[in-house]
């Protein structure tokens, strides 16, 4: 079935309401109940949970804890490389930014601007620079890691749909990236600025920061911001800086330079937190 055809069902589906609903019973303590649904989740879809901090599944008190679990030391190293992978997921798609528009995949861009909610002087900064979009199936580790160092500008929450972000609907929704609600977060780091989106998804109960807890929820109509100009929030490469509930996907914005990709890295490809992403020549 064509990819647009597989994906209709989605525009008439409650997305939101189903998002709020994912939402309160991934966050009850179900006692037995919250360790059957973990069990069952991680036998359906593969979790490694020789690698959590905690393997033990009937220690998590709710979903929401089992999902957002941290990783055991030296579960994953750093490359030495000057940007690093900030999720475990598959690649998407990465390469050049055309002027401001941002490959999606076949027959689908979307722009920049469009991305970060309507700034264009934020999506300029970005005109003909690098991007990366990272997804994140539901048997990945949801911590989200920095890329490289880096001093937290601002952040922005802009509401949307909730689309899937799987593979089939990337190839069946225009513009999705830039259509689904996100949150925007904004550095400046040794190399120049960056932006790291975390985009939500159909029942991707919360998205969250360190620095802030959770954005979203509440869901409004309006676009918020919060500046840190002012602010010490400071991060270190690999120091983690988010998280999701249920699977979805971080675009990350590079400007224009000479930064190279790892060669590894093609659109389909698994990645690991941690591993080179791509560096930059002086």
């Amino acid at each position: 079935m064509p990819d647009r055809l597989s994906v209709l069902p989605q525009y008439l589906l409650p997305k939101h309401a189903l998002t709020a609903f994912a939402g309160v019973v991934a966050s009850s303590r179900g006692g037995r109940l919250s360790t059957g649904l973990i069990r069952w989740f991680v036998a359906r879809y593969g979790v490694d949970m020789s690698e959590a901090a905690n393997p033990d599944i009937g220690s998590y008190a709710s979903f929401n804890d089992f999902f957002t679990r941290a990783l055991r030391p030296g579960a994953r190293r750093l490359a030495g490389a000057d940007l690093i992978c900030p999720v475990d997921g598959a690649i998407s798609q990465l390469g050049a930014i055309e002027g401001s528009r941002i490959f999606q995949a076949k027959g689908h861009h979307y722009t920049t601007t469009a991305l970060v909610g309507g700034d264009a002087a934020l999506a300029a900064m970005f005109e003909g620079g690098h991007f990366a979009t990272l997804y994140l199936s539901p048997k990945d580790y949801h911590r989200i890691h920095m890329p490289c160092g880096g001093r937290l500008l601002r952040m922005i929450h802009v509401p949307g749909s909730l689309f899937s972000v799987n593979p089939a609907t990337a190839r069946g929704v225009p513009g999705l990236f830039a259509r689904n609600e996100r949150v925007v977060c904004v550095f400046e780091s040794a190399h120049g600025p960056f932006v790291l989106v975390l985009v939500g998804a159909t029942v991707v109960g919360s998205m969250a920061t360190v620095w802030h807890g959770v954005v979203s929820p509440p869901r409004g109509a309006a676009v918020r911001e919060w500046r840190y100009g002012e602010q010490d929030v400071n991060l270190a490469q690999g120091d983690e800086m988010g998280r999701f509930l249920l699977g979805s996907t971080v675009v990350l914005l590079f400007p224009k330079g000479s930064l190279q990709f790892n060669a590894a890295w093609q659109p389909g490809s698994a990645v690991r937190m941690g591993e080179k992403m791509a560096d930059l020549p002086a």
